[in-house]
């Protein structure tokens, strides 16, 4: 791994809030990914299960948490199987978890490899009475490859038809919800180096560039800082692109006068962070570009300082909506009748806005919290409006990542990087 080595604090911590919640006399049991094929023998790049990494720090394959809070044996009630390593493996793939590290990242005492998991895992079944299995609940999920996870839990209900089951995953979402300090700053890193890539950006990007030029600048600059790269995959978007919202091709040239929307941004440590900015390739904005950014721009700033406790998830995306349908009309985008006859389902705005405003964000980009619940403080969303006119051949988003604050409005993340009119126009012609 790239980035510094994370306090274990922060993994003893998260083991202890899950625990809290299990039911008496249970297991609960976290895989790796797996390492998956591309043919022949190359695989794609390892990327760590995100709920076996919040919780010990393991950031390698063919890793397993075992956690038993009311095992007999005291040294049982948390336990991290690795993979065995020896100096062959050493020699072709490298440093892997001896067991002294595994404890180092961790926090966890007891560490057996993973060729022991087995043996241990029914002697303690033998005392456990429920088995807390891993399932992927989230509401954007659309997996279709069986995982490790999904293995084990059909060997564990074949090997095991007598015990209870229960859910991870109502525990996950609102405790990984939830940020603690040591994940903000993990954040804030992730932005910052989300912030050199863009400013690099403003003074490369001119008329005749390829989309794909600035994606190689941007991992330049990501790679450089201690970033694995981009937390999700990069859409940079020029001209009419930008009104296709997943665009991920980045294969046209960009040309003068094309505003040239960027969803692109840096992981580091795993934690995502998520950012929307909009330039004039020519390096300034006509008069209609500059009216339709600064709308969105104003939406985005309302739009944010409704990120507070007790907000309401729904009930924020309608507010958001008549923001947005005030500056449409303010744009001429929509006129009264449009709003009037509108379909509530679908209403007027969704035309040009089709998207949510906020999601939150973390280990994942799309990340786990709760959602139909009051927000609370420590909460980390996204927020992204964009005005889309594929009549007019440009699309704009703007997004910042933001921590909900106990009182006022939330601390933006991503409050160093331009965004104002003025300054992008004058960093780009420096």
């Amino acid at each position: 791994m790239k980035y510094d080595l994370i306090p274990n604090s922060l993994f003893i911590k998260n083991r202890k809030k899950f625990m809290a919640q299990m039911k008496p006399k249970s297991i609960a049991v976290f895989n790796s990914n797996d390492v998956y094929p591309i043919g022949a023998d190359s695989t794609l790049a390892f990327e760590q299960h995100r709920d076996i990494f919040y919780l010990s720090g393991a950031d390698q394959e063919e890793t397993l948490l075992l956690l038993f809070p009311d095992a007999m044996d005291k040294k049982h009630r948390e336990i991290l199987f690795v993979t065995e390593t020896n100096d062959h493996i050493a020699v072709w793939e490298g440093e892997k978890l001896t067991k002294e590290k595994a404890t180092e990242v961790s926090g966890i005492d007891t560490v057996y490899w993973l060729s022991d998991f087995d043996k241990i895992f029914f002697d303690l079944m033998t005392e456990a009475e429920t088995i807390y299995f891993n399932t992927n609940e989230h509401y954007r999920q659309a997996v279709v490859t069986e995982t490790r996870e999904d293995r084990f839990i059909k060997k564990c209900k074949a090997d095991f038809p007598a015990h209870q089951w229960a859910k991870s995953n109502p525990i996950l979402q609102e405790i990984r919800g939830i940020k603690e300090p040591e994940e903000l700053d993990i954040m804030q890193t992730a932005c910052n180096i989300t912030e050199k890539g863009f400013r690099r950006l403003l003074g490369f990007v001119k008329p005749g560039v390829w989309e794909y030029e600035i994606q190689a600048e941007l991992m330049h600059e990501f790679l450089r800082n201690k970033s694995k790269g981009f937390a999700y995959t990069p859409i940079i978007a020029s001209g009419n692109n930008a009104n296709v919202l997943h665009y991920v091709v980045n294969n046209q040239q960009c040309k003068d006068g094309d505003l040239l929307l960027m969803d692109v941004a840096a992981e580091y440590a795993n934690y995502s962070s998520d950012l929307s900015r909009t330039i004039p390739v020519n390096r300034k904005f006509t008069a209609r570009q500059k009216a339709v950014y600064e709308a969105v721009l104003r939406v985005k700033n309302e739009a944010t300082k409704m990120l507070v406790p007790g907000t309401i998830w729904a009930e924020y995306h309608k507010e958001v909506g008549q923001l947005m349908t005030s500056e449409l009309l303010g744009l001429g985008l929509l006129d009264k009748a449009d709003v009037q006859n509108e379909n509530k389902d679908w209403p007027a705005y969704k035309k040009y806005f089709m998207h949510g405003t906020s999601h939150h964000i973390g280990l994942n980009t799309h990340d786990y919290g709760l959602l139909k619940t009051p927000m609370k403080a420590n909460m980390v969303f996204t927020v992204e409006p964009g005005i889309y006119i594929p009549k007019e051949g440009f699309g704009i988003r703007l997004e910042d990542d933001v921590v909900i604050q106990e009182k006022g409005e939330p601390f933006n993340l991503m409050g160093n990087i331009p965004i104002e009119v003025e300054e992008i126009e004058s960093l780009m012609n420096q």
